[in-house]
C-alpha cells in the first residue's frame, strides 16, 4: 500500500437523516492491522515502504501490508503476511479472516465482504536468534 494523500479516499456511509460519516481506508486499514497483530503465528506484515517510516518515525506502521477498498456500506481487505516457521498457514489465515472481519464491522459499522489473506513468506528462525532465545531462557531459570 502506498502511502500518500491520493490513495486515501475518504468514502461516505449514509447514515440517519441527511447526515453522513467519512471514513478513511487509512483508518479501516489501521483497525484491521491491529486485529492482525494479535494472531498467533504471524510473524510481520509485508509490502509498502512502512519500514522506511517506522525507521524515521520511531512508531510502528499498522497499516503495513494492507490494502482496503471501501465502498459506501462495505469493504474489501487484502491482508499481505509473513508467517512464523511451524505455524499451520491455513489456521492463521482463517483466524486473521475472522479478527479482521469482526473488527472492522464492530468497529466501523461496515460489511467486510471479503478478507484476503496473502502469504508472502515464512519466518524461519535463524541459529542466532535460536541461540539468543536459548541464552535468555537459561538466565531466566
Amino acid at each position: 500500500m502506498e502511502e500518500n494523500n491520493e490513495e486515501i479516499e475518504k468514502e461516505e456511509i449514509a447514515v440517519e437523516g441527511n447526515d453522513t460519516i467519512k471514513i478513511s481506508n487509512e483508518a479501516v486499514a489501521t483497525y484491521a492491522g491491529i486485529a492482525v497483530s494479535e494472531v498467533a503465528g504471524v510473524y510481520g506484515m509485508s509490502g509498502g515502504f512502512a519500514g522506511i517510516t517506522e525507521a524515521l518515525s520511531g512508531k510502528k506502521n499498522l497499516t503495513k501490508g494492507i490494502k482496503v477498498d471501501v465502498g459506501e456500506k462495505d469493504a474489501r481487505i487484502d491482508v499481505n503476511i509473513i508467517v512464523e516457521y511451524g505455524a499451520r498457514i491455513p489456521e492463521v489465515a482463517f483466524e486473521i479472516q475472522n479478527r479482521v472481519k469482526k473488527s472492522v464491522e464492530n468497529m466501523t459499522g461496515l460489511k467486510v465482504l471479503e478478507v484476503n489473506v496473502h502469504v508472502q513468506g515464512v519466518h524461519a528462525i535463524s541459529q542466532k536468534e535460536e541461540n539468543k532465545e536459548n541464552s535468555q531462557e537459561s538466565i531466566e531459570d
